[in-house]
């Protein structure tokens, strides 16, 4: 059975209440998930939620087109940070991505670890938009940009997760750097596969679902 430590709980759809977030964030210390992902904005309250549990706040930025000043990026992140997130997901810019500006989403990334301080940074390439060779040139600039981890997908574009580029990420960064896995992942058996694959953290607002039907597998 996987470990509930390897999901990243997340609600980040436009319309959730406060009412949502807090009925997450009780889930995820009731489950001791390794964080609650969320947009900026509920970062302070869920600070407040989840003081003295050991699950930590993660905040998107950028999100989730990527295609916004640098400094926008920074200033989210470096907010984001004061207002208490551990952890930050960004966006990458993927149109300068496609038009090979490989300076510009490297500075990009940089900036924004720059303003994450010792924070863990996670850098979202959304695969769904990219080719390999692309997959593979975002992975190289967000290790050589520092970031701690790479990640597939915001869940709000034209797909999600697949186990073939969760293998390309985990070939092009090596063993020491963290994949994260997210989009479209509903069920036990396909996080089991993109684990298997090379992911050692999952992002999803299905998670209750997924341990749920483990614990129901089990038996």
């Amino acid at each position: 059975m996987l470990s509930t430590k390897l999901f990243d709980h997340t609600i980040l759809k436009a319309d959730a209440t406060r009412k949502d977030v807090k009925r997450v964030c009780d889930e995820a210390m009731a489950y001791s998930f390794c964080s609650v992902c969320v947009n900026s904005y509920y970062v302070p309250y869920v600070a407040n939620l989840l003081h003295g549990s050991d699950v930590k706040i993660c905040s998107v930025v950028g999100f989730p087109l990527g295609a916004m000043s640098t400094r926008a990026k920074a200033l989210e992140a470096k907010i984001a940070v004061m207002d208490g997130a551990d952890e930050i997901d960004m966006v990458i810019n993927i149109g300068a991505l496609k038009d090979r500006d490989y300076s510009v989403v490297l500075e990009d990334i940089k900036a924004v670890k720059e303003a994450c301080e010792d924070k863990t940074l996670k850098v979202i390439i959304e695969t769904c938009l990219l080719n390999d060779v692309e997959k593979v040139k975002a992975c190289e600039l967000a290790k050589e940009a520092g970031a701690d981890f790479v990640k597939t997908s915001t869940g709000f574009s034209t797909g999600g997760a697949k186990v073939e580029d969760v293998k390309l990420m985990r070939a092009t960064v090596g063993p020491d750097m963290g994949v994260k896995a997210s989009g479209g992942i509903h069920d036990n058996e396909f996080a089991k596969e993109l684990v298997d694959a090379g992911a050692n953290r999952l992002g999803t607002s299905a998670t209750i679902q997924i341990v749920e039907s483990a614990f129901y597998d089990m038996g």
